[in-house]
């Protein structure tokens, strides 16, 4: 994997994809050998961003990866995120709190077998919570030589800008990156979030460009009725029963028949779709086996032409998002009704 992109404006050179560390552990991959060798696949096949979260199976996935790249660390671009709820008692173990980065990062550190994070990133907004008090934190640990970048994750294009804007400001770390969730099935990312990235020279890093497994190839015309563990688990991502998601199914089955006349699998096309948008920087990968990781690499070589493009814009049209749930943030401005209603829920 040989066209190294730059990471928005850091001079930072990344593979074209990021191998994303969510399944291996707990929540995909139980086996730690199987997925060391994975991760150590990815390595040997050039790619050289590594990212993953404390959150995931609760530093389990943080440890594998640590395990993986002993002996190899100064080839890996490290990232790994804060925020989520690593205890079911303490509602201070999570969020974007100084309290917790300075604690948290401290123990993905030590799970990571590192002296240093690379990029180190809030994995959701946090409105509640002043971005100053985040930046600030994220700040120190960079002077302090724990850190060497600070980014986003999910952010709206509001919160990007505030978070430049108080960086600016207040003479803090700026995010220079940020995790959108962005595929072919869900495209709003293209209204406002790419182009205020672009304007801001912020690196983008998409999550989920196979739209959690839709982008797969293995939706194909009659035979609609796989089953995944993620129907259980991501039920409005994934039930088929929903109308929303039966309108992806059907843009699926458009999708593969693109692919099938264009020569490619259709998780190609959909890499491919991806790393087109000029914003991105790399495409975080997310597979649970030597399979899935296989399937996906070599994307490098595939260029789509307009046509495909054009097809592609037709089947999907710029900016649409099919089924909401793919946003992966829904604001609490929208999810509570108490602050739209003064206060009072009715």
């Amino acid at each position: 994997m040989s066209q190294y992109r730059l990471l928005g404006t850091t001079g930072v050179h990344v593979s074209p994809l990021t191998l994303g560390a969510m399944m291996f552990g707990a929540w995909g991959n139980p086996d730690h050998d199987d997925s060391i060798r994975i991760i150590r696949r990815a390595l040997d096949a050039g790619i050289n961003v590594i990212d993953t979260a404390d959150v995931y199976a609760r530093g389990e996935s943080e440890e594998i990866v640590g395990a993986a790249i002993k002996g190899r660390r100064d080839e890996v671009v490290l990232a790994t995120k804060f925020h989520g709820a690593m205890s079911d008692d303490d509602p201070n173990q999570g969020g974007s709190s100084r309290r917790w980065i300075i604690r948290e990062v401290e123990h993905s550190l030590r799970r990571l077998g590192t002296d240093h994070i690379d990029l180190y990133q809030v994995h959701r907004p946090h409105p509640e919570i002043d971005i100053d008090d985040t930046l600030s934190a994220l700040s120190d640990l960079v002077h302090a030589g724990k850190i060497r970048y600070v980014g986003t994750s999910t952010f709206l294009p509001s919160q990007l800008v505030e978070a430049q804007w108080v960086a600016e400001r207040r003479n803090r770390e700026r995010p220079v990156t940020e995790q959108p969730p962005y595929s072919i099935l869900a495209r709003e990312v293209e209204r406002d979030v790419l182009p205020t990235a672009q304007k801001h020279g912020i690196g983008i890093l998409p999550w989920s460009p196979l739209a959690g497994g839709w982008l797969s190839g293995r939706y194909r015309r009659g035979e609609e009725h796989v089953t995944s563990s993620r129907q259980q688990r991501q039920p409005a991502r994934h039930d088929p029963s929903l109308p929303e998601n039966r309108a992806k199914l059907e843009a699926v089955h458009a999708l593969q028949d693109l692919a099938d006349e264009a020569g490619l699998s259709l998780i190609h096309l959909a890499l491919a779709f991806v790393l087109e948008h000029p914003a991105v920087s790399s495409a975080i990968i997310g597979p649970r086996t030597m399979e899935q990781l296989e399937s996906q690499l070599g994307v490098e070589k595939v260029s789509l032409s307009q046509d495909v493009l054009d097809r592609i814009d037709e089947i999907v049209a710029p900016g649409t998002t099919i089924n909401e749930a793919d946003r992966g943030y829904a604001p609490p401005a929208l999810t509570d009704a108490r602050l739209r209603r003064g206060g009072f829920s009715r």
